[in-house]
């Protein structure tokens, strides 16, 4: 069976409650999934490095602080060098995911960074394909998919004063399960291509 990672940080649950969502989409699109936090992850010979390694594809997720990828991310960013020394993760599949309080919050730069992680471990990107849902007038924001018309990976709105109950809401949820019944789905047919 196609084996996809999601490797994320949540500093106030909400992200958490994202990576969930694109944990049921990889299970949507009929992969095993594993979900695990990067502050597990932060030492390149602690954690459950092993489950990253025999993944076909790694899916990256943070919230966007100050305009970046958290720093617990960060480390364990830094700690994958011991993987790209050896090229590891060459020719994985990989995509992302972010979550901040602002509507854009500059969250494609920490899609970036994760595009140009992926891109250090010779990793092949996957993007969500959900079109902009809030370039309308008939639009409703709440209920808008990709409503931000983030295009790289997923990007979510969570206001700072909500809890993870009330934020990322249900379209942006769905716009997650996308990604990773569509990272599943492509990881299939890239393993079965081999």
């Amino acid at each position: 069976m196609t084996k996809v990672a999601i490797v994320y940080h949540s500093g106030y649950g909400h992200t958490a409650k994202l990576a969930e969502a694109v944990a049921e989409g990889v299970t949507r699109g009929g992969a095993e999934v594993s979900l695990l936090k990067a502050d597990d992850l932060t030492k390149p010979d602690e954690g459950p490095w092993d489950q990253l390694n025999e993944a076909d594809a790694i899916i990256f997720g943070a919230p966007t602080y100050m305009g970046s990828a958290s720093a617990t991310f960060k480390q364990f960013q830094d700690a994958t060098s011991k993987v790209w020394m050896s090229g590891g993760w060459t020719d994985k599949l990989a995509a992302g995911f972010t979550n901040s309080g602002s509507v854009s919050g500059d969250k494609l730069a920490t899609l970036q960074q994760f595009a140009i992680l992926a891109a250090q471990h010779n990793m092949l990107w996957v993007t969500p394909a959900v079109p902009s849902g809030f370039n309308m007038k008939e639009h409703t924001w709440n209920e808008a998919e990709n409503r931000g018309g983030f295009f790289m990976g997923v990007g979510a709105h969570s206001p700072v004063d909500t809890s993870p109950e009330e934020a990322p809401v249900a379209a942006e949820l769905e716009t997650g399960r996308k990604l990773g019944e569509r990272v599943a789905k492509a990881a299939t047919r890239w393993v079965k291509g081999a």
